[in-house]
């Protein structure tokens, strides 16, 4: 057979194949996580060519330049009416552009900034061979104690990765709330979790501790995955397909064309039932949900004050924001079924995180089971099932990862010898020793509380009314004991600031850059205009709480 015979063989056999069509992707509405993650890669670059002297300073601006445009990017999508009326799935049907996506998002983004800035924070600790010195490792690969991180710390390193890893971890969370199909839900995830892994394990002092919530942190989250991923195959096998809408549409029975290879295990009600089971488990382990709560106390004491601030505020908002579209879009006709598995992870998620936070003695450990049960009370949001429900969590979530972040960032300024003095006894008499840091830090605590004129008041009470009007009205019961029983040891916390006499070798108050004084400022800020001015912010929870289907 001659060489140009073979030819005309290739090019008969090549022509009837149709034109693969290059995807349609709206670069512009999905904008906010490419400037995110664009300048997360471009943070890897400075690493790798930005001399060490002037990388703190390319890394600090860098990040906040790129939050501040995603965040005006998020504002310009909301204006544009991609909010309400011109919602709709971009990316071939892999991101949702809607309301719920862009209030959260915005969030994150806002969450994210202030968070920045306690990274950025070093003027703490006192200075190590001249050089000032911030809350993570010098080098963060060497052993702890050994002759290579004295060395490090001699030489005045610090570890400048941990922006880029943060951006790459906001870049995951915006995402995660936006995902439409189960495939770039479950890469979300991915996205943000590994960054956080390894921001928990670079904090300066302590840093077996810190290495130790890593690896507890990880492997808990490696299953947590393992189980999501099952669940979604699961699905897959259910529906022939990982998009929201095409499960929605097999759950509900409104489906039309049947795929021949999957007409024996489409319907198939077991798989639909464990795999939503499997994927929903998944996103309750990232909420710190009770009975998947375990991680959450070791991960908040272990991990460097910042990231514990950054992670507790934006995992908890872009875990939610799944989980909201998860239940809303995907299974609204399974109403019936995830309900009542919802009542009760929801009731033991608050009696839970209130009755063990009051037997806690470190300040970090306490935040983390009050972070528990304010999971807790959101779950009551969501089990709403309205619009209601929606708007009131999306207002919940903005108003607490503010106050979250606040919260630890006063608690890197309480020092001792040995770097932050978290045990409670510590505190003792800190309103008499600096008034101004335990007013700030009370505030906080009241508004965990949930006392009136604060933004968790605002945030409960619509939470709790929408739970009520959508029919669990036990619920709301039980979440009013919760606060009660939290609010104790809230309160307990400002008796012992204020009521106790200070000790002579008590912990000092350290002096923050203006960078700490913003993220707390803002913090008390939020939580005091939440508190007292609510309504303009409910309304716009309000407009967003419609998801595109």
């Amino acid at each position: 057979m001659s060489a140009s015979a073979v030819h005309s063989l290739w090019t008969t056999a090549a022509e009837p194949i149709s034109k693969i069509d290059a995807p349609k992707i709206e670069y512009g509405q999905l904008s906010p996580t490419l400037i995110v993650i664009g300048a997360a890669v471009l943070g890897v670059l400075v690493e790798a060519f930005v001399p060490r002297k002037s990388r703190y300073y390319v890394q600090v601006f860098l990040s906040v330049v790129a939050l501040a445009a995603a965040f005006a990017a998020v504002v310009g999508l909301a204006a544009g009416g991609y909010g309400t009326t011109k919602a709709h799935i971009a990316a071939m049907g892999a991101i949702a552009v809607d309301g719920p996506a862009l209030f959260l998002q915005g969030t994150i983004l806002l969450a994210g900034l202030v968070a920045i800035f306690t990274f950025a924070e070093r003027r703490l600790d006192p200075e190590a061979h001249g050089n000032r010195v911030d809350s993570f490792a010098a080098q963060a690969a060497s052993v702890p104690g050994s002759d290579s991180e004295k060395a490090a710390v001699k030489a005045g390193f610090t570890t400048t990765e941990v922006f880029p890893l943060a951006l790459f971890a906001i870049g995951g969370m915006l995402v995660f709330p936006a995902a439409n199909d189960l495939l770039t839900l479950f890469i979300a995830l991915e996205v943000f979790s590994l960054p956080l892994y390894l921001l928990c394990a670079v904090a300066r002092r302590k840093r077996l501790m810190s290495q130790e919530a890593a690896v507890k942190y990880f492997l808990l989250g490696a299953f947590a995955s393992a189980f999501t991923l099952f669940g979604i195959a699961l699905l897959y096998g259910y529906a022939g397909s990982v998009s929201y809408a095409t499960i929605a549409s097999v759950a509900d029975g409104s489906v039309q064309s049947i795929d021949p290879a999957l007409a024996d295990t489409m319907g198939n009600d077991a798989l639909l039932l464990i795999g939503m089971a499997l994927v929903v488990m998944g996103l309750l382990f990232k909420v710190g949900a009770v009975p998947f709560h375990m991680w959450t106390p070791d991960v908040y004491q272990g991990a460097p004050t910042p990231v514990t601030g950054f992670m507790a505020a934006a995992t908890k908002v872009a875990a939610f924001g799944a989980l909201l579209r998860l239940l809303y879009v995907v299974l609204p006709g399974l109403r019936w079924d995830w309900r009542p598995v919802m009542w009760a992870v929801a009731i033991v998620t608050m009696l839970g995180g209130a009755v063990v936070a009051i037997t806690q003695t470190d300040i970090k450990r306490l935040l983390a089971y009050s972070s528990i049960a304010h999971a807790g009370f959101i779950l009551a949001g969501v089990i709403a099932t309205s619009p209601d429900g929606v708007s009131s969590v999306l207002f919940y979530l903005g108003a607490y990862s503010f106050v979250t972040i606040g919260a630890f960032a006063v608690v890197t300024l309480v020092r001792d010898a040995g770097g932050e003095a978290t045990h409670l006894s510590k505190w003792a008499g800190l309103g008499r020793r600096s008034p101004l840091v335990a007013a700030v830090f009370a505030i906080f605590l009241l508004a965990f509380a949930g006392i009136p004129l604060t933004s968790g008041f605002a945030g409960k009470f619509a939470v709790f009314k929408a739970a009520a009007e959508g029919g669990a009205g036990a619920l709301v019961v039980v979440g009013v004991i919760s606060s009660a029983i939290a609010a104790f040891f809230y309160i307990r916390v400002i008796v012992l600031m204020f009521f106790s006499e200070p000790k002579a070798d008590g912990p000092t108050v350290a002096v923050p850059s203006p960078l700490t004084m913003t993220t707390i400022a803002v913090g008390v800020a939020v939580t005091v205009v939440l508190g007292v001015a609510p309504q303009y912010f409910l309304d716009l929870a309000g407009q967003a709480s419609v998801f595109v289907r």
